[in-house]
């Protein structure tokens, strides 16, 4: 048992930076400010289950669907890299809103982009797939332990994600609504930043694996 908890804890401290749920917050902050408090909770409950699934199936079938489908890790983070640099342009410059005489239906942020790429991104699965491919390595643990580990520790991520993202209320209220709107165009800025800068590494690494100078 005591070695299940050293496991867990590793795994913690490698996918908690990477995932960086408190990022995840400040994004749904910037995307959810006209929702209901129902809500936004419905849209954290969904998030943090999309993120254990999104974590099981990369861990068990990462490698497989990458494979068939011919999916290379750079090819991930610049496919991640154009979907939250998308996701910033219309933070940073939402489109103007027309008034309609019916309400508008909430918007479903759950999946894309607190799920996907926000927390579950091109890194954090990048790195689970290389560590469902090196766990056999692992000889100084117990089978029993290496096989029990890994959703147990995807489950302590979305739970932990769960519990920041209901934490989103308490700031909603403390900045109100011209902070929100603020905090949108900032994260519109820093998702643009971050989305560029994950298609650069991904160039990178096409680059440094087919061995070509750079100039």
């Amino acid at each position: 048992m005591l070695d299940l908890i050293k496991v867990i804890g590793l795994g913690l401290m490698v996918l908690l930076p990477l995932a960086n749920p408190l990022t995840t917050v400040a994004l749904m902050l910037g995307l959810c400010g006209d929702m209901s408090y129902q809500e936004r909770h419905r849209q954290s409950w969904r998030a943090s289950l999309y993120v254990f699934i999104i974590m099981m199936v990369a861990y068990y079938a990462g490698q497989m669907v990458m494979s068939t489908f011919g999916i290379s890790i750079p090819g991930l983070r610049i496919a991640g890299g154009l979907i939250v640099s998308f996701i910033g342009f219309r933070m940073l410059f939402p489109p103007p809103k027309v008034a309609t005489e019916q309400a508008e239906a909430p918007k479903d942020i759950a999946f894309i982009p607190l799920a996907m790429p926000s927390t579950a991104g091109p890194g954090t699965i990048a790195m689970i797939i290389s560590s469902a491919s090196t766990v056999d390595q692992f000889t100084a643990y117990q089978p029993w332990v290496l096989l029990a580990a890994p959703p147990l520790i995807f489950l302590s991520v979305s739970l932990i994600l769960w519990g920041c993202l209901r934490s989103s209320d308490a700031i909603m209220r403390l900045v109100g609504p011209g902070g929100i709107e603020a905090i949108s165009r900032l994260m519109g800025f820093l998702l643009v930043c971050m989305g560029v800068q994950f298609i650069i590494n991904g160039v990178l690494e096409i680059i440094a694996s087919h061995q070509l100078p750079v100039a």
